[in-house]
């Protein structure tokens, strides 16, 4: 198993620059296609353990958001976010980045480096 894991999406700016952060940093990094290979409900759960932000922010208020017409206030539990982001995994967030019983939401791209100094 990876000392890292990071669940990327190569098509983000963010995501891609956090990679890099950790290819250059860490010598095992695993990588989670997470569009390809969903997080589980379980996976989820733990993200929202590990991360420091709101559970809100888990969950990506874009275009697609809109465009399935939710709405920000109805996405603010734990249980509201896991709910949306197994429905619609496209929503989420990314970078997340998870070391041991840490993670972070990379975003900036070099939030990640509070991750590699724990």
């Amino acid at each position: 198993m990876s000392d890292v894991r990071i669940y990327h999406n190569p098509a983000c700016s963010h995501s891609r620059g956090a990679l890099q952060i950790l290819e250059e940093g860490t010598a095992d990094v695993e990588v989670v296609l997470y569009l390809q290979t969903p997080p589980s409900k379980d996976d989820l759960e733990r993200f929202l353990e590990l991360l420091e932000d709101p559970p809100a922010d888990l969950v990506r208020k874009d275009k697609r958001f809109a465009e399935l017409g939710l709405v920000e206030s109805d996405y603010q539990t734990p249980e509201q976010v896991v709910g949306v982001l197994l429905e619609h995994p496209e929503l989420m967030q990314r970078p997340v980045i998870v070391k041991n019983d840490r993670a972070v939401l990379a975003k900036p791209s070099e939030k990640v480096l509070t991750l590699l100094e724990g």
